[in-house]
């Protein structure tokens, strides 16, 4: 059955106003913040799949062919007898966009390698998030709408097959360590009047069903996105060569994130990018990203404000951070808010790797960040600096909407070289209140503390130690 682009905006849109979060009612922060912490991954519920596997095999597929159909008939077999494992067996396949029905994992067994490809024109328009603004766009490469239990789990290989002459030159970019053409061209990159007129498109309100992109156009579709999706799983795969952000959960609920690998250096390769969901737990990965390795978000500027669902709940903790801009971040689509956010037992270590904990928003965003936890974190080399919380990211101060920064502690923080120890850019009209940093050492720090605007920062024990001077040439 063939369905017209407006007849498939208007299912979308009518198909309900997804899956309602769970009740807003806030736990207690007790006078131990990190026992409420341990609530709170209780209860993260996991996806309820039966235990039975419907191998592709089974519908056709066989390595070194496009398996898109074989995939499809395979998960709503699966859908339809009450869920399952949908497996992909160890060889190498290609498909097109993957579409999870509930209580269905897509299961990679060890050997397995699904390639996605590289032709828009397999990834069909679907309703999507795109830097924090709601819109029609390109299918990301795995997608789940408005699903309960789903999952993409196993010890395969997704390879989003983005490379310099796929996807990322829609950023302006033609290798995999960021090198943008527009510095060196007149030409701009393609996405750029794109991307201006989706924002503009959300600042004068705009329904979403006539903000249509997909073909003729240029926004990148994140790899992995369960979007009003509740109990959700992903987990132990590894993640390569992605379009755009690489793990998008996306105003769902009990999201975990456990054992996958992330080896992705296009643009804007963020590794795992929660956006307005509500108990999230991310455990035992590794990111060597383009971009942030997790970022927190909750839409941007009008968007964010119009569904004013912030990103809460969420621990972080043992996963290995390697390059990237930040390596925990939250930001910059952060209009909705962030709160009660526990990282620990990390570590960071890369000359390429920009800021260890990052807060970035503006006076475009606003929005609230507060009950930020973060102990135990051991950091190599970070260019700038360890703690990087900037109210002026970007634009800087010329929007209305004043951001809040505040109850952030940090403990028991090292690291061994940065340009600075703490970098620091308030405003005088957005004080930045309750910053506690005790317990830490930062070493070979090049230029000491950046701290600017107003700022309620306490610190005990503290050391700070300076890098060692470098000797004049002869």
């Amino acid at each position: 059955m063939t369905v017209s682009r407006r007849a498939l905006v208007r299912n979308v849109l009518v198909a309900g106003t997804g899956l309602a979060l769970a009740s807003r009612t806030s736990w207690a922060l007790v006078s131990d913040p990190w026992k409420g912490a341990a609530d709170l991954v209780a209860r993260i519920a996991p996806p309820r799949i039966p235990r039975r596997d419907f191998p592709i095999s089974k519908y056709g597929a066989k390595p070194g062919i496009d398996v898109s159909a074989a995939i499809r008939k395979a998960i709503d077999a699966c859908h339809r007898e009450g869920g399952g494992r949908v497996v992909v067996p160890a060889g190498e396949y290609l498909t097109g966009a993957v579409h999870l029905k509930s209580r269905v994992d897509l299961h990679l067994e060890a050997g397995a390698t699904l390639r996605f490809s590289q032709d828009p024109a397999h990834y069909p328009l679907v309703f999507t998030r795109w830097e924090g603004v709601e819109l029609m766009n390109y299918s990301p490469l795995i997608y789940a709408f408005e699903c309960e239990d789903v999952a993409v789990t196993g010890p395969g290989t997704l390879d989003g097959q983005a490379d310099e002459t796929h996807w990322w030159p829609w950023k302006g970019i033609t290798t995999g360590q960021r090198a943008d053409v527009t510095k060196n061209s007149d030409v701009p990159a393609p996405q750029i009047a794109d991307r201006n007129q989706l924002f503009q498109q959300a600042e004068d309100g705009v329904p979403v069903a006539q903000r249509i992109y997909g073909p003729g156009h240029f926004l990148r579709p994140s790899f992995i996105e369960p979007y009003r999706c509740n109990r959700v799983l992903i987990e132990g795969v590894t993640i390569r060569n992605a379009p755009f952000w690489v793990t998008h959960p996306t105003l769902s609920t009990s999201v975990t994130v456990r054992g996958i690998k992330v080896i992705s250096h296009g643009p804007n390769n963020d590794g795992c990018d929660p956006e307005s969901c509500r108990g999230v737990l991310i455990e035992d990965c590794l990111f060597d990203t383009g971009d942030d390795c997790i970022a927190l978000k909750s839409g941007r500027n009008a968007d964010g404000r119009r569904l004013s669902a912030p990103v809460e709940d969420v621990v972080i903790r043992n996963c290995e951070m390697k390059d990237g801009h930040g390596g925990i971040t939250i930001g910059s689509e952060i209009s909705g808010g962030a709160r009660n956010v526990f990282a620990e037992k990390c570590k960071l270590d890369s000359p390429n790797l920009e800021r260890a904990l990052r807060f970035k928003t503006n006076t475009l965003r606003g929005g609230v960040i507060e009950n930020v936890y973060v102990r135990d974190i051991e950091i190599g080399n970070v260019k700038l600096a360890p703690i990087e919380i900037d109210l002026r990211y970007e634009p800087g101060d010329s929007g209305s909407f004043i951001p809040e920064v505040r109850n952030v502690t940090v403990e028991r923080m090292r690291s061994a070289k940065s340009r600075h120890g703490l970098y620091i850019r308030g405003l005088e009209q957005a004080p930045v209140r309750n910053i506690v940093v005790r317990d830490s050492v930062f070493r070979g720090v090049e230029a000491g503390h950046v701290i600017e605007g107003t700022v309620e920062l306490t610190m005990s024990n503290v050391t700070v130690e300076a890098a060692p001077k470098k000797e004049a040439k002869p």
